[in-house]
């Protein structure tokens, strides 16, 4: 019999790859893998994932052994698939959209124009609150996937984010590092400046 610990572990992987891996958090979590974390330990309903629709719906429905259920009103709409566009005319380059996309689909660096990696783009949305110039839209790209071309670009929506967490992770370690050694530099500075002075006044005394 397969371990409890397994089961539990499969249920979940089985149920994250079943979202859209938008990661757009309008189920109320922190992005797919939270929100599949909850529908696995029985805290959330499957029926939070707008992007997903009933396909979705079905899917975690059948996966989960619950009832099919409308879409939580109070998590929006399903609309049709669209990706993040910049007027890059007005984009003032305050990279605040690289920050918030999921994915790392935004190239641009700081008081440059930034562009969106259309072909990236989950359109989750993120990107727009934060712009402070308003000139970021979401555009439908007319396209109707089937099943299996679905989870290949879920599959790879959570790949990317997946990437992008270890790349933050690894920015912050490497941070922390720097300010560490920074610290002890400061540190050894002081250190050395006491026993200099110290030293200076022991020549004086004499």
């Amino acid at each position: 019999m397969e371990p409890t610990a397994t089961r539990a572990a499969t249920l979940l992987e089985r149920i994250e790859a079943a979202l859209p891996n938008t990661q757009c958090r309008q189920c109320g979590y922190a992005g797919c893998r939270p929100y599949a974390e909850a529908i696995a330990a029985g805290r959330a309903g499957i029926n939070r994932c707008p992007p997903g629709g009933e396909d979705t719906l079905r899917e975690l429905a059948d996966i989960t052994g619950s009832a099919m259920q409308p879409l939580d009103p109070s998590c929006g709409v399903t609309l049709p698939p669209a990706v993040a566009v910049i007027a890059e005319e007005a984009c003032i380059g305050c990279t605040l959209c690289l920050l918030a996309c999921p994915v790392d689909a935004i190239a641009g660096a700081s008081k440059r124009m930034h562009t969106v990696i259309a072909a990236e783009c989950t359109g989750c949305g993120l990107c727009i609150p934060p712009c402070p110039v308003d000139c970021i839209t979401l555009e439908e790209t007319g396209t109707i996937l089937a099943p299996d071309e679905r989870r290949h670009r879920a599959a790879h929506y959570q790949q990317r984010h997946t990437a992008r967490v270890a790349r933050l992770e690894r920015e912050r370690a490497a941070q922390v590092a720097a300010d560490n050694r920074e610290a002890g530099e400061r540190k050894k500075q002081a250190t050395i400046a006491r026993v200099m002075q110290r030293a200076s006044q022991r020549l004086r005394e004499r």
